[in-house]
């Protein structure tokens, strides 16, 4: 069973910044992407980021410029860096991990893991 554990989450004021890690149980290499999604009361789960095994990377575009997706694949750990950040960036993060087999994609969760911005 894969196991994603999430940390770096806490609270910072608006304009601070966070760095959240993302441990995997199993080689990055063996996912075809690692992303971080994020999760408000009442709301949908939104992705933030991801870094496809090839390394390319893709963005929500209220975080571009401010946040960057980053992956060791030597510590199976996958980082979110958040710059400037803003009330509004308040929420639950979640780590994920996608397989692709055939026609069909595997998604894995972390458990999350709050961040909280004030104003």
């Amino acid at each position: 069973q894969v196991q994603l554990v999430e940390s770096g989450g806490g609270l910072v004021q608006a304009g601070g910044s966070l760095r959240l890690s993302c441990a995997a149980s199993e080689r990055l290499f063996s996912f075809d992407a690692m992303g971080w999604y994020r999760q408000t009361p009442g709301k949908q789960r939104e992705l933030v980021a991801t870094v496809a095994r090839g390394g390319s990377t893709n963005y929500e575009e209220s975080v571009k410029g401010r946040f960057t997706i980053s992956r060791d694949n030597a510590k199976n750990t996958v980082y979110l860096q958040m710059n400037s950040l803003k009330p509004e960036d308040t929420a639950v993060y979640f780590c994920n991990a996608r397989r692709r087999s055939w026609s069909r994609e595997y998604d894995y969760w972390g458990q999350g893991t709050q961040v909280t911005v004030s104003s």
